[in-house]
């Protein structure tokens, strides 16, 4: 999720929500009824609720505050290792402006992620699923942020965070991100992010320091056209068998390409490539396999049901070199296809 306090009257409070639903198709009927590899839109063969969310906002002259509880499919995936009512926190953050001359702001608490072109929003991107890119970095930090506009084209974000993603800090270690982000016109949004912290937790003891990087685009034409497309890579740290340090990485790179038939409708198409040889993160549902790798296409059709609705439907595919998919009869398979529909509705 991004900032979005400039719409708000000074010393009010709005409140907006967010009800993403959706009925799933996947074609290897995953067993549990749970899609491999995802946290959002996830259950198979059921109508369900992605994400449902209240959003209130809060804006005054040196002071601002969000609270967005959330509940869903997205909620339960991946805000498992949260214990208690911080399961429920989308975001919730208070922000001070430090020097209003150059518009410095300071916000602390459970802040969106600035990685990746798609975040947890469906609404807000060309296709309704997101990409394996956005399912494997945060979807949310907590910590404190502080954004400096350099100019009217360049803002340059600075964090310090609790760990890669998490609410409760998982080992004692702070981490530290920044973001740059460019807007050269109204067509185009660049943004450069950086990561780094150390990764150690109960559940992987050999994790070290990690160190990531991604770069992604916005595109919108003054026509039908609109494209988006975003490429990370990251280095995972690890202690050997003998107490030695080795340096593993994993990669993806995606693109989008979205062309409005008219106001109300739109199709688009989506491909992409995820590389994690050494299960950094994603492990394979065959147990058999080490590493993982797949590509993947989509596409999806969008219709506008008003301001304030959409109905989306979309098929994808993945095809793998080696059988990191359910398939039929309890087994495995290279490829993986699912057809998805979704009503979205906003206030």
């Amino acid at each position: 999720m991004t900032d979005q306090y400039d719409s708000i009257a000074l010393g009010k409070v709005t409140i907006e929500g967010f009800i993403d639903t959706y009925f799933l198709y996947d074609f290897s009927k995953p067993p549990n009824q749970e899609r491999p590899y995802a946290v959002s839109s996830n259950r198979d063969h059921e109508f369900n609720i992605n994400l449902a969310y209240v959003d209130v906002k809060f804006r005054s002259e040196r002071i601002r505050a969000r609270l967005v509880p959330g509940f869903g499919n997205y909620i339960n995936s991946n805000y498992a290792t949260e214990t208690g009512t911080l399961k429920n926190l989308v975001e919730a953050n208070a922000g001070v402006l430090l020097f209003p001359k150059k518009n410095i702001w300071l916000d602390a608490g459970v802040l969106g992620s600035p990685f990746t072109n798609e975040s947890a929003i469906s609404k807000d991107h060309l296709m309704y699923t997101r990409a394996l890119a956005p399912e494997y970095v945060p979807y949310f930090i907590t910590g404190a942020k502080i954004t400096y506009p350099i100019s009217d084209r360049w803002t340059l974000y600075g964090y310090l965070i609790n760990g890669w993603q998490n609410i409760q800090d998982q080992n004692r270690s702070l981490a530290i991100a920044a973001q740059l982000e460019f807007r050269p016109n109204k067509h185009w949004l660049i943004n450069l992010n950086l990561y780094g912290g150390d990764e150690n937790q109960a559940n992987r003891p050999r994790f070290r320091n990690r160190w990531f990087g991604d770069l992604y685009a916005v595109w919108k034409s003054d026509g039908p056209w609109s494209a988006t497309a975003c490429a990370y890579f990251g280095i995972q740290n690890m202690t050997t068998s003998n107490q030695l340090q080795k340096s593993f990485g994993w990669g993806q790179i995606n693109g989008v390409l979205q062309y409005a038939i008219n106001k109300q409708s739109a199709i688009a198409v989506r491909a992409e490539y995820f590389h994690d040889p050494h299960n950094i993160q994603i492990s394979s549902v065959n147990p058999v396999l080490v590493g993982f790798s797949t590509g993947g296409a989509g596409f999806c059709f969008n219709h506008r049901l008003s301001k304030q609705a959409m109905f989306r439907a979309e098929y994808r595919n993945f095809t793998a070199s080696n059988q990191h998919f359910f398939g039929r009869d309890s087994g495995y398979s290279n490829n993986n296809h699912l057809l998805i529909t979704n009503l979205t509705v906003w206030f």
